[in-house]
């Protein structure tokens, strides 16, 4: 790319090129995630259906055993659709979708069943071009997430469009010995340059995490962590905290932050001041220093830039555009790891989070468009 500089000299016109390199181009298997892979069951349904399991408008709950036939029956419905999806799963499929070539940018390990929701699941992930692998067993079903969908939700421009229902079930079940020790899983592991993990991951497999972490410093590549939701931190405090040391950027909302802050005794509910405090601590990879980027839903995001503290305020949106908030944060992630891959500087990945956020609340589910509208 040329970009062109005018002067005149003697009322002479002297026209400069100065040639400004692109991007790196990504390659395969750049990007790796490790997580609870579900498949999204998505479709409309009526208040007998909420009734009948129990559920209310905007729920997010886990599956208890009276929900168990609430999945054979939302697959019944007329129109269902299915998306490759879970935490880490979402953000790496963002992340592919944003940089389109080439495809398979992202691995993904992850346990699913070897059953028919496994089948589609793979199916779905091979769709969004990302390079799925992962560890089939026969204890448990494929987990799942039912997104039951009422017409005011998807008409009438609701901030949510639950409930959602999810059932785990063959996510908690991956085995490090059984699959991400493999080698040849291992070298996808190595492939990479870029490393993401939700905190979710922290109550399945806390040791294929350290693995993989461990790896990243090593070799100076870039770990990337997620507090994902406040009980991470106040029930798995002893695994988050473990990996911590090897975290090169963390990802939370403005309510995981302040419960890590309050599980760790910062004693501030000042966003920013968390932010600080948790860039300062203990680091095993001391060529880089540790980056804390936390959203604040439609407020400024903040993030450390080297020493300081610094606010990106989010993309405008007119409230009625909304439809559903869920997948924001893996979308943000997403957007930030598809620039991050790219070697762009952090402002730009941030911006790229920001935008991959804005499309996906326009949508219900962590869905999108063909092709981003991003430059």
């Amino acid at each position: 790319m040329n970009n062109s500089h005018i002067s005149w000299r003697a009322g002479v016109c002297i026209i400069q090129y100065v040639f400004v390199p692109p991007p790196p181009q990504s390659s395969e298997n750049t990007l790796f995630g490790m997580g609870n892979p579900l498949l999204d069951i998505s479709a409309v349904v009526d208040k007998d259906f909420l009734d009948k399991f129990g559920l209310k408008l905007n729920d997010q709950i886990l599956a208890e055993d009276k929900h168990k036939a609430l999945f054979e029956e939302i697959v019944k419905r007329n129109k269902v659709e299915y998306h490759a999806g879970g935490s880490t799963q979402n953000s790496v499929k963002i992340a592919q979708w944003m940089i389109q070539k080439p495809q398979k940018v992202a691995t993904f390990f992850g346990c699913i069943g070897a059953d028919q929701f496994g089948e589609i699941l793979k199916e779905k992930a091979a769709e969004a071009h990302v390079d799925a692998h992962y560890y089939e067993q026969n204890v448990e079903p494929t987990g799942t997430c039912a997104a039951c969908i009422t017409g005011d939700n998807r008409f009438m421009g609701s901030v949510s469009a639950g409930p959602f229902v999810a059932n785990l079930a063959a996510a908690n079940c991956y085995k490090k010995e059984q699959h991400l020790d493999l080698d040849s899983n291992w070298e996808l592991v190595k492939k990479a340059k870029v490393y993401y993990i939700a905190g979710f991951f922290l109550t399945v497999s806390p040791e294929s995490i350290m693995k993989v972490a461990k790896h990243a410093s090593d070799n100076n590549k870039i770990f990337c962590m997620n507090l994902s939701a406040p009980f991470i931190s106040q029930f798995f405090k002893e695994p988050l905290m473990e990996v911590m040391p090897y975290v090169d950027i963390l990802f939370g909302n403005e309510t995981e932050a302040a419960t890590f802050a309050k599980e760790l005794g910062f004693e501030t509910d000042d966003i920013a001041e968390i932010a600080n405090k948790t860039q300062n601590l203990p680091k095993e990879n001391t060529k880089r220093q540790r980056v804390v980027v936390f959203t604040q839903g439609k407020e400024d995001t903040v993030a450390t830039v080297g020493d300081e503290v610094t606010m990106f305020p989010v993309l405008d949106i007119d409230q009625n555009d909304i439809v559903d908030t869920n997948g924001a944060g893996d979308a943000f992630v997403g957007g930030f790891l598809s620039a991050l891959v790219q070697e762009q500087a952090l402002e730009e990945c941030i911006r790229a989070g920001h935008y991959a956020a804005n499309v996906i609340i326009r949508r219900v589910g962590c869905t999108f468009p063909e092709r981003p509208d991003f430059h």
